[in-house]
């Protein structure tokens, strides 16, 4: 699991920016919400004088003019509906802004795992990754839609609130002033501590994420070998950090945010009442601007409370943030082309040439050394060997899931990084041992939603390997509905399917997994004979662990510890009398034989 560094206060103001960057496009739409902020800011301000001057100009002096005191109440009542209607329309721009900018952040987020290599899927769980996809892109938004909307208002309110002080009288107002380094000294203090617990608590959540994706991708493991109890304990051990994590954040929060800015708020109620104690003595009190200042006071603490309890919306934010700006920052990403012009090269006949290719995953120890084949159109490579000697890298390089490190892969005569990735994909099909199934229909999931391919395609397709009986009887056909995975379907069903969407695309080049472990006999004879037709005039490398399914390969390379070890037809490596002699000895239960060659060596 990926520990993230503590966030200095520096690297905290940075991500900050950053994420103002997503801002810029709504510049318009955000001077419109500024503006409707301003208009209620000013209402907010206008309120407590309207009530200062009806107390001091026709409370005390009990001057009771109809019109006058008509025209303050309505004033006052309009300012109000003005206010809700004004407040109204800009929480909903403010809110829009928001969902726009996270939508946006999503969008690239998901676009840039997209691009990642496999390399880096290999070291991140699946769970870490749809946590910095969901709940911290979430976090964002909370702090656009509550965080920085309570920052401008409060921002807004309180410098109005100011200047309406020091209108009213500028002694006090000069001493009201100390609260504010104190309220910063108070945030400054919140957002060293928080912003630890904080980082703790989304790293806990992301290791939940982990452990739930992992558990239920594999929950029918679990309960075979009874797992669950580990599982359960191993869930619990990641809950109770979270929770430790989150419990040192509350305490925190209870000291930091509203106790504290209640004790200003406290002492700078008695400065303001102490004040007027003191001048009452030598000259009369003015009740209205008494009522107003302590209102103003009042008003003046409402944001900075608001502000002090977003803290930590926008503490939880800012880590959310450096967790998704690290994902968009990864330099892990899937092997780039190096296409010269828009008239790149196209893959015409499928010819597929390794030279010399050595490749290593963690750029120390190779898992394929000095690799060297030549595979025509019409003519298919079969690559065996045991578990580890490489077989399943040397397809990842040619799909371009991996860099090779050293030598060179042609197709056509052409180096593979001078094709586009699109005509690469499009003209090499993949069948794995264990294929995917998306959710949605059969249909969808042959089509994989390819336009160019009609229905009556697709029918073909599927009739072409097979699956066409087993479909037809479906409730639905072909629009019968796959669950996640296929899982209502069984593995020869969905290795056909597989077979059908590979078939579907007419692709130059075939790369075969060991495609018919997963299929009973009896249909994988049929596969068999329709691989032979898919074949033809058809480049095709295939990984078999059953020696019976290459026996008409062209030629069979025998792999060993990332190097061919032997190479011929099922003949000619059988004549050797060497590892792939033993091989077929053993798969064919012929123990005697094996005995023999054990020891005749």
């Amino acid at each position: 699991m990926d520990k993230l560094p503590t966030l200095t206060y520096k690297d905290q103001r940075k991500i900050f920016f950053r994420l103002m960057k997503f801002a810029q496009p709504h510049k318009k739409t955000i001077l419109y919400a500024f503006s409707l902020l301003l208009l209620t800011t000013i209402g907010d301000v206008l309120g407590p004088i309207i009530i200062k001057v009806f107390i001091d100009d026709y409370l005390t002096p009990r001057l009771f003019s109809y019109w006058p005191l008509v025209s303050l109440g309505f004033a006052y009542l309009m300012i109000q509906i003005v206010n809700v209607v004004i407040s109204y329309f800009q929480l909903l721009k403010f809110q829009e802004i928001a969902l726009k900018i996270i939508q946006q952040i999503r969008v690239d987020v998901f676009t840039k795992v997209q691009g990642l290599g496999m390399k880096y899927f290999d070291k991140t769980p699946a769970g870490s990754i749809v946590s910095r996809v969901t709940n911290d892109t979430e976090a964002i938004k909370d702090m656009f839609v509550s965080v920085l909307v309570s920052f401008i208002q409060g921002t807004f309110l309180l410098t109005g609130i100011f200047i309406a002080m020091f209108a009213l009288n500028s002694r006090l107002a000069l001493f009201c002033l100390f609260i504010l380094p104190i309220i910063f000294m108070i945030m400054k203090l919140y957002r060293k501590y928080s912003s630890l617990f904080y980082q703790d608590m989304r790293e806990r959540l992301s290791e939940l994420n982990a452990k739930l994706s992992e558990s239920l991708q594999g929950m029918s493991i679990i309960q075979v070998f009874r797992q669950e109890k580990r599982l359960r304990e191993e869930f619990g051990h990641i809950n109770k950090k979270h929770y430790l994590a989150g419990m040192k954040n509350i305490k925190v929060d209870g000291l930091l945010l509203r106790p504290a800015i209640d004790l200003v708020y406290v002492a700078a109620l008695i400065l303001v009442l102490s004040f007027f104690g003191i001048t009452s003595i030598n000259q009369p009190v003015e009740i209205g601007v008494l009522y107003a200042f302590v209102n103003y006071l009042d008003r003046f603490f409402e944001p900075v409370n608001q502000i002090m309890m977003r803290l930590s919306l926008f503490q939880q934010a800012i880590i959310a943030s450096s967790r998704v700006f690290k994902l968009l920052d990864e330099e892990e990403m899937a092997p780039s082309q190096i296409v010269m012009n828009h008239n790149s090269n196209k893959i015409n006949e499928g010819e597929v040439t390794f030279k010399n290719v050595s490749f290593s995953y963690d750029g120390q120890k190779d898992v394929l050394k000095n690799i060297s084949f030549s595979v025509k159109p019409g003519e298919t490579v079969a690559l065996v060997g045991h578990t580890g000697s490489g077989k399943s890298s040397i397809i990842n390089l040619l799909m371009r899931f991996y860099e090779y490190n050293r030598g060179e892969i042609l197709i056509d005569g052409q180096n593979i990084k001078s094709y586009h990735m699109e005509e690469l994909r499009q003209k090499m099909g993949l069948v794995l041992q264990d294929p995917f199934l998306f959710y949605g229909t059969i249909k969808e999931n042959i089509r994989l939603h390819h336009d160019h391919i009609s229905d009556r395609e697709v029918e073909e397709a599927a009739t072409f390997v097979q699956a066409h009986s087993f479909i037809d009887k479906l409730p639905g056909g072909y629009s019968h509905k796959v669950v996640e995975r296929g899982s209502t379907l069984s593995g020869g069903q969905r290795q056909l399917l597989a077979f059908a969407r590979t078939i579907a695309t007419k692709p130059k080049i075939l790369v075969l997994d060991e495609a018919t472990a997963n299929i009973d006999t009896e249909t994988e004879e049929a596969i068999q004979a329709a691989l032979s037709k898919m074949r033809e005039g058809r480049t095709t490398i295939a990984i078999a662990h059953r020696l019976s399914t290459i026996q008409d390969a062209n030629l069979i390379l025998v792999l060993h510890q990332g190097e061919v070890v032997e190479r011929g037809s099922h003949q000619e490596l059988l004549s050797k009398r060497g590892i792939y002699h033993k091989m077929y000895l053993l798969q064919n239960g012929l123990v005697e034989g094996m005995e023999a060659a054990i020891a005749k060596e």
